[in-house]
């Protein structure tokens, strides 16, 4: 009998954001966890050459403006497997928007990405905003996630960062009640 992992609390009892890994760092395949089939399912290829470059997957017990769970993407220095639960701190939010992708709406949505580190990774311990991550590290992120849609009629832009009283705040907001 299999858990449905969007259905583990946000937090754990320490106040540690749970991130459930989808993709893991130097996946070239972006997997999607179905709690119907309680699976993970292939997603999409990323365009050649693109791999993850850290850890992605999604904070459980939270919906954000998508629809589905809030995005996350984890600091790690190795790559973990897909259904691995990592507890993180938030460090920031990278933010976003895009076209809708059947190009029905006008409009632009929000589809912003949380960026955390495992509270484990000792190599990550005084990294406690985006401030902290090189400049250069910060524009590959960014490229990261506007080439993966690539292909797509998204056409996402970069916002800007927030920080982590801002990452949290908005982690509380998104838990389904």
């Amino acid at each position: 009998m299999s858990r449905d992992l969007t259905k583990l609390p946000a937090f754990n009892d320490d106040g540690e954001l749970h991130v459930v890994v989808e993709s893991p760092r130097g996946a070239g395949v972006k997997l999607k966890y179905d709690p119907d089939l309680g699976a993970f399912e292939y997603g999409k290829a990323l365009p050649i050459g693109l791999t993850y470059p850290y850890d992605w997957g999604f904070v459980p017990g939270t919906e954000a403006e998508d629809g589905d769970p809030l995005d996350a993407l984890v600091l790690t220095d190795v790559p973990s497997y897909p259904g691995v639960v990592i507890a993180c701190r938030p460090l920031g939010i990278l933010q976003l928007d895009e076209k809708d992708e059947e190009g029905k709406k006008k409009s632009r949505e929000r589809n912003d990405r949380l960026v955390a580190v495992p509270v484990k990774a000792k190599r990550f311990e005084e990294m406690e905003d985006p401030d902290d991550l090189s400049a250069r590290l910060r524009d590959e992120i960014e490229r990261f996630f506007l080439n993966t849609t690539f292909f797509s009629a998204k056409d996402p832009r970069v916002l800007g960062w927030k920080g982590p009283k801002y990452a949290e705040k908005k982690v509380r907001q998104a838990i389904k009640r």
